[in-house]
C-alpha cells in the first residue's frame, strides 16, 4: 500500500506564493465577464423578445446571480485584487449589493466555516448534514428550488429584515437596474432578475452545496479531503451552474488565500503529484454531484425532506 503523500510533499512554498499572489488583470477581467453575461442577457430579450430568449435569459442571470455571489466569496477572502480597500469595494458593491449580500458580514460568517470544517460548530453543516438522502427527498428538496418556493420564502425574508441604513446598496442597485431598463424601453425585463433569483439560484445554489460538502464522505473528519469536495465541471457547467471556479472546493478549504482563478491550476498541482489518491473526494460533473448526494440503502428509510 502506497504512503499517503502529504501536502507540503505536494506543492512548494515558492508554489503556493505564487498561487496565492492576486492578479488585478484576471480580477477585472473575471468580474468584467460577469457583467458582460449580465448585461448580454437582459439585452438579447429586449432585442429579440420572445418565450426561449426570456426563459433563457432567467438562466443566465441565475448563473450569474452565484457569479456574483463567489466573487463576493473571494473578495471577502481578500483574495481576488491586491489591495483590501479593492476587495472590499469590489465586493460590497459590485458583487454583493446586487444579491444584499454584505462583504463584511458575510467575511465574518465565512471564516467561521473554514475555521470549524469538521466539526459541530461549522455554521454550514445544517445545509448538509443529512446528505445522502433518499432519491424523493432530494426531488422534493429540488422541487421545492424550482418551483420558487424556496426562492419566494428567501426573498419575503430579505424583505421583513431590511434596513435602509445597512441594506441601501441592495436597494440603489435595483433603482438602477429597473431606471436603466425603463430608459431603454423595457421596464419588464427587470422582472427576469427576480424570475432568476426565486426560480434559478436556489437550486444552483443547492447544488453547489452539496456539490462542496454534501457528498463529502466524512463531514467530521477535519482532513478536508474527507469533510469537502470538488467537482470537475464541463464549459456548460462552469458557464451555468459552476461559475468562477467555485467547483474547485476542496483546493479552496486548504489554501482560502488563492484567488478563485487559480484554483484549476491548483488542482492540477495537486491532482498530477498523488495528493488525491485513495481519497474519494472528486466528482465528475453536476449528474455525478446528484447521483453521489442520493442513498442507494433504502432500507434504512427515507430522511426527512
Amino acid at each position: 500500500m502506497t504512503e499517503a503523500v502529504r501536502l507540503s510533499e505536494a506543492l512548494t512554498k515558492e508554489e503556493l506564493r505564487d498561487l496565492s499572489t492576486p492578479s488585478d488583470v484576471k480580477a477585472i477581467a473575471s468580474l468584467a465577464f460577469n457583467w458582460a453575461l449580465i448585461v448580454a442577457a437582459f439585452a438579447v430579450p429586449i432585442i429579440w423578445t420572445n418565450p426561449l430568449t426570456i426563459l433563457a435569459a432567467i438562466i443566465f442571470l441565475g448563473g450569474r446571480q452565484l457569479g456574483l455571489g463567489i466573487l463576493n466569496h473571494d473578495c471577502a477572502h481578500h483574495a481576488f485584487v491586491r489591495s483590501k480597500k479593492g476587495n472590499d469595494f469590489i465586493g460590497h458593491w459590485l458583487c454583493g449589493a446586487p444579491m444584499n449580500i454584505s462583504v463584511y458580514a458575510y467575511r465574518t460568517y465565512h471564516l467561521k466555516h473554514h475555521k470549524y470544517a469538521g466539526t459541530d460548530q461549522d455554521p454550514d453543516k445544517i445545509f448538509v448534514k443529512n446528505y445522502p438522502v433518499s432519491k424523493d427527498s432530494l426531488k422534493r428538496k429540488l422541487m421545492r428550488d424550482v418551483t420558487g418556493r424556496t426562492g419566494f420564502r428567501d426573498t419575503m425574508m430579505k424583505l421583513k429584515n431590511f434596513k435602509l441604513k445597512k441594506h441601501y446598496p441592495w436597494l440603489a442597485f435595483h433603482i438602477g437596474l429597473l431606471a436603466v431598463l425603463t430608459a431603454v424601453g423595457a421596464p419588464w425585463a427587470y422582472l427576469m432578475w427576480w424570475a432568476a433569483e426565486i426560480f434559478v439560484y436556489p437550486v444552483l445554489t443547492r447544488v453547489r452545496q452539496i456539490g462542496e460538502h454534501g457528498v463529502a464522505l466524512n463531514r467530521d473528519s477535519l482532513d478536508p479531503r474527507d469533510n469537502t469536495s470538488t467537482t470537475l465541471a464541463s464549459w456548460w457547467e462552469r458557464l451555468l451552474i459552476a461559475p468562477n471556479q467555485v467547483n474547485y472546493h476542496l483546493e479552496h478549504h486548504h489554501f482560502a488565500a488563492v484567488p478563485g482563478y487559480n484554483l484549476p491550476r491548483l488542482h492540477k498541482l495537486l491532482s498530477s503529484r498523488g495528493y488525491y489518491r485513495d481519497h474519494d473526494c472528486i466528482s465528475h460533473g453536476y449528474l455525478d454531484v446528484l447521483r453521489r448526494a442520493v442513498r442507494h440503502d433504502e432500507a434504512k428509510g427515507a430522511v426527512a425532506a
